[in-house]
């Protein structure tokens, strides 16, 4: 524990704090966190819609401005990775259990529960579902990452920075960064990333759950939940032990091999012609409205409004919380890139796959309900087994599913506890293995904690309250970028004139 900061200290006394408020004041834990979510999505849910997109056209600048073609590194650096094994590895920490999760309990739920405005049941309803699925889990989530990777491996690999979030901000505020407000950055950037990652394993053991439910005796509560954190903490923590280029790599690409099968899986014995035929249609309506679903707010339709809170609010929240770890994660692993091969294969190649995945299993969920299923009956966390149970060989994809979810599960918190490691070790490539067992114990606690005290509501609320203040400091990181990259490209084309005046 002799390379701990500050930072490290300062951000666990305020989760144990959480942990034990939740374990002794469970109800007042929800109404506190509750109260916040909801002025936030209120009064601030235009600033989300705005930012958010905000980051995507940046991105996209990026990509086809001449500063596309600078390194994340020195010039003479090579990516250490290649791409199917960065893909594999930025697409597991990225979204995760998370697909698996609403893979068919988001497009089921639009289309036949609450569709944003459209009739539920009817096609517009499945249009206009898959539409603002796409909108959630596409491009503008991996813009949220992308900005944050892309600032923080600009000023590691090419300024030699410490890997934190307060060293990008230096353009800005200088050797302030070094002293308390520094200090104060990474705590609330360690914070967010604890909430963010903590509300996914809680999703993740209330769907391992789920399953076990549909298809055993087992019953779904707190405590079947508490035993699948427990076990899935020893593991992860076995795995965060072996290292990065062992334990997550391999659990990566585990990962995307079980997806990629339960995909092909789902894809073939599924419904495949009506998922194609839903894909095609979708994903160009998708492309016609993204710009309007962008900024879609429904001042004057309080019921329209409360569906943007509920759901696009909630996820841009999701990813901002999620986005210091994925993003410290994601820049670790992309040394040597230019920005414009970063910036394409981050914001383009895994939202291509998203699309793929919730095509496939929205399709096949919306199709068994067509046929009487009653698919949309069932909680969130069994809709994916409900839809494998209407279609043969559905207890084998029950069983990768549960398996794929372990893996992420597995891969997410590894990650994370690699992540919460650099961030409260002063940005070490190699945190001791003490400090991850820590922050891994932190993340299943406070997880639990989370469950205990009201469920996938109580994870909602703590995203969005601990998102807030890191959006704030993500927009500083912009312009610190765009700073530190006018002066890199002017410095770029003073020494080029210089050589060829010497020539």
């Amino acid at each position: 524990m002799k390379k701990v900061t500050s930072v490290f200290w300062v951000t666990l006394a305020i989760a144990m704090f959480g942990v034990v408020w939740g374990s002794v004041a469970p109800k007042n834990l929800q109404e506190i966190t509750g109260s916040i979510q909801t002025f936030i999505s209120v009064h601030f849910g235009w600033y989300y819609l705005l930012i958010v997109t905000g980051f995507v056209i940046f991105c996209l600048y990026m990509i086809f401005s001449p500063y596309g073609k600078i390194k994340l590194g020195k010039p003479e650096d090579k990516p250490d990775y290649n791409y199917a094994t960065w893909f594999a590895m930025l697409f597991s920490a990225g979204m995760g259990i998370g697909l698996v999760f609403w893979g068919a309990a988001e497009p089921i739920y639009f289309y036949a529960t609450n569709a944003p405005t459209a009739e539920t049941g009817t096609p517009e309803a499945i249009d206009e579902a898959m539409q603002f699925v796409y909108l959630h889990w596409g491009i503008h989530a991996w813009g949220i990452y992308a900005i944050v990777a892309l600032v923080l491996a600009y000023f590691k690999f090419r300024h030699g920075a410490p890997a934190l979030i307060s060293s990008t901000l230096k353009p800005i505020f200088g050797d302030k960064m070094d002293g308390p407000l520094g200090k104060a950055i990474d705590v609330i950037a360690v914070f967010a990333t604890i909430v963010g990652v903590a509300t996914t394993l809680g999703f993740g053991a209330s769907q391992i759950n789920g399953g076990l439910t549909y298809l055993t005796p087992i019953s779904e509560n707190f405590g079947v939940q508490l035993i699948i954190i427990a076990i899935v903490t020893v593991l992860f923590m076995i795995s965060a032990y072996t290292g990065l280029s062992k334990g997550i790599k391999y659990l990566s690409n585990t990962n995307m091999i079980l997806a990629l099968g339960l995909l092909v899986l789902m894809f073939i014995i599924g419904p495949t012609l009506y998922t194609m035929n839903i894909f095609t249609d979708t994903i160009g309506a998708y492309l016609q409205n993204l710009p309007s679903m962008s900024f879609r707010l429904a001042p004057n339709s309080e019921e329209n409004r409360q569906w943007i809170n509920s759901w696009t609010v909630f996820y841009w929240a999701w990813w901002i919380s999620w986005s210091p770890f994925v993003g410290i994660f994601i820049a670790r692993v992309s040394k040597g890139r230019t920005i414009r091969e970063f910036l394409s294969g981050v914001l383009l190649v895994p939202s291509a796959v998203g699309f793929l995945w919730f095509s496939t299993f929205g399709s096949s969920a919306i199709k068994a309900q067509q046929d009487g299923a009653g698919i949309a009956d069932l909680a969130t966390e069994q809709a994916m087994f409900g839809t494998f149970d209407q279609y043969p060989l559905g207890l084998l994809m029950s069983i990768i599913a549960m398996t794929l979810i372990g893996t992420f599960f597995i891969t997410s918190a590894d990650s994370a506890t690699f992540v919460l490691g650099m961030q409260t070790t002063n940005g070490s490539l190699t945190p001791p293995t003490m400090v991850k067992f820590v922050w891994g114990i932190i993340q299943s606690s406070m997880a639990a904690v989370l469950l205990y005290s009201g469920g996938l509501q109580a994870l909602q609320n703590a995203l969005i309250s601990a998102a807030f203040p890191f959006s704030f400091i993500m927009i500083l990181m912009v312009v610190s970028l765009y700073k530190a990259l006018r002066a890199d490209k002017a410095a770029i084309e003073r020494d080029q004139n210089q050589e060829k005046n010497s020539a």
